[in-house]
């Protein structure tokens, strides 16, 4: 416990003792440190520049960025990474405003983080009095988040905390809001007093088991499969039961297509992987089963002609919320439960007999990978200029594939899409990208709290419009020299730099300005910049980053018409009847 200062107190006798005293700022440190939490990401601001400085103070490390969005984002990927709430911290109001986009899509993607913010006095907030930065920022919250609490009293500090940490990591995870009033951390108690209202986590996730008929039933629809096929998701990486995954894929036989941000909990270059026919295995699979992935939009729902025929699909699924199953289609054997003691209880029934998938099955599915491996390997090679899609990923390919440790973070519209499909990975949880929400912006914060919580070199790939929402923390990776290397696709546009406005007055609504020099805004801070032009010189510039761990950033030139429309999905950005027809 940390102590503010003394008092002297008078006793029945009229004796003088000392009293030693703590305050708000601190019990919220202490409470934290407690639990295991040592990292805070966050801007300083208004009313929590001090909790940083103590903090830091106190042995804790404190990641401060230039906005608050890119903060969240880092804290969302620590929970993700650590298994541990990823702590962000913000000024009120607007900057609370800020993390709330985070808050919300690790909510949504599952990633345990919690979002401090200072606030205004309750009894002003209510009356609308007018206060600086008057927001009632725990009711807009609520919506967004699995929870969100309010503290009001000094001795309520450990048991909130508590409260945010279980709420945060048990059962499905996500995202907590924790609201602090400014006058709260100057409240002083009784450090003894303080000490005793701390709480200590005990057992924050419980481990949930699966019921032995729900386990039975899963077991009698999977080895009734003909075309079996497991699609692993980015639920199955955050359980780190990863042994226990691998085994039940290998001892059952069954083809697997890993998610993007499951890429790595088995190899993409494993036997069993179907990555590279994803197309034929979602359309003639008779039995799915899922593995912490949802059937949400990434895909499809589980239905239409990507699925195959109406009816011709049986799912199994593995999740430790209950409420998602059949929330697309209709769920054959649901399997409620955390994803070890579930995957546990699968190949405990699968050791005990098992027959594999026919051959034909898994034959037909390794010469479709085959063949498409060897179809797209001539598109990765050359050294020409501009560099397209293909060539640039294929020369980072190799890199990542020469250093499984490192980092990848990925995002964009062509970058991603072409990246995910492309690049390999061959070790679990080294892939971060948009997930669920297809989130732009997430780059630099996720490359932050990359290199934080692993000490691994990170490798950030970028499209150049998404590192526009998040560029400005280059700076922050130079001010805490973080081994980060951003590559920044440049086409000079989204989707492509071609766009023109037809009245000749403004560039195209997608187009930024042509043979923009990404690399030279890192050199302002003390990084190391570089303009390349081809994959030779993108390679070498990569591997002295990575070799040498200093911030770098390089400017890849992409031809700027090399993009597709909204990458893979362009579906899903309509066009109006008229611009059809034009």
């Amino acid at each position: 416990m940390n102590v503010t200062g003394a008092v002297l107190d008078q006793d029945a006798a009229g004796a003088e003792e000392t009293r030693a005293l703590t305050d708000g700022f601190h019990l919220v440190i202490d409470a934290l440190k407690l639990n295991g939490i040592e990292t805070i990401y966050g801007v300083p601001g208004i009313p929590i520049t001090d909790l940083g400085r103590l903090a830091q103070a106190q042995g804790m490390r404190v990641i401060s960025f230039r906005h608050e969005q890119n903060a969240g984002n880092a804290a969302a990927i620590a929970g993700y990474l650590t298994q541990k709430p990823g702590v962000c911290l913000t000024v009120s109001a607007p900057g609370f405003l800020n993390g709330l986009t985070a808050l919300a899509n690790a909510t949504t993607n599952c990633f345990p983080m919690i979002l401090i913010s200072g606030s205004s006095e309750r009894e002003i907030v209510d009356l609308q009095q007018g206060d600086y930065e008057e927001m009632d920022q725990l009711a807009i919250a609520k919506p967004l988040c699995k929870a969100a609490f309010r503290v009001l009293h000094a001795e309520d500090i450990g048991i909130a905390v508590a409260r945010a940490i279980r709420a945060a990591v048990s059962g499905r995870p996500g995202g907590v809001y924790l609201d602090l009033p400014a006058k709260l951390f100057a409240q002083v108690m009784d450090a003894e007093a303080g000490q005793a209202s701390l709480v200590k986590v005990v057992d924050p996730a419980p481990r949930q088991l699966p019921a032995p008929d729900a386990v039975a039933r899963a077991l009698d629809v999977l080895k009734g499969a003909k075309r079996p096929l497991i699609i692993l998701g980015k639920g199955a990486a955050y359980a780190q039961a990863d042994a226990a995954i691998r085994a039940l894929i290998e001892t059952t036989g069954i083809p697997y297509l890993p998610m993007s941000m499951a890429k790595g909990l088995l190899p993409d270059d494993h036997p069993q992987s179907a990555g590279a026919a994803r197309s034929m295995v979602l359309k003639d699979a008779d039995v799915v089963l899922l593995l912490g992935a949802r059937l949400n939009w990434l895909l499809s729902h589980g239905k239409g002609k990507q699925w195959g025929a109406p009816g011709t699909k049986r799912f199994i699924q593995v999740d430790i919320e209950p409420r998602e199953m059949d929330s697309n289609v209709e769920i054959a054997a649901p399997l409620v439960g955390d994803m070890a003691s579930c995957v546990e209880a699968l190949l405990k029934g699968v050791k005990a007999g098992w027959t594999p998938p026919p051959a034909d099955w898994t034959g037909a599915i390794r010469d479709k990978v085959a063949g498409n491996v060897a179809k797209m390997a001539p598109k990765l090679e050359g050294n020409s200029a501009p560099m397209n899609f293909h060539t640039a990923l294929g020369a980072l390919k190799r890199i990542i594939a020469e250093r499984p440790e490192a980092m990848l973070v990925n995002e964009g519209a062509n970058t991603l899409d072409f990246a995910r499909a492309i690049i390999d990975m061959s070790r679990p949880r080294k892939r971060l990208d948009v997930g669920t929400w297809g989130l732009m912006g997430i780059g630099m914060g996720a490359a932050i709290a990359a290199a934080v919580e692993t000490g691994n070199p990170v490798l950030a790939v970028e499209g150049d419009s998404a590192f526009g929402f998040s560029g400005m923390e280059i700076e922050t990776i130079c001010r805490y020299s973080l081994p980060v290397c951003v590559v920044v696709f440049n086409n000079n546009g989204i989707y492509r730099g071609t766009d023109t406005d037809p009245t000749g007055r403004d560039p195209g609504t997608t187009v930024f300005v042509k043979g923009s020099r990404y690399d030279k805004m890192i050199e302002a801070f003390g990084g190391h910049g570089v303009n390349a032009t081809t994959p030779d010189e993108m390679t070498r510039a990569v591997n002295a980053a990575m070799d040498s761990g200093r911030p770098t950033l390089i400017n890849a030139v992409i031809d700027e018409g090399a993009g597709t429309e909204s990458g893979r999905i362009g579906n899903l950005n309509p066009q109006s009847a008229l611009a059809k027809k034009t």
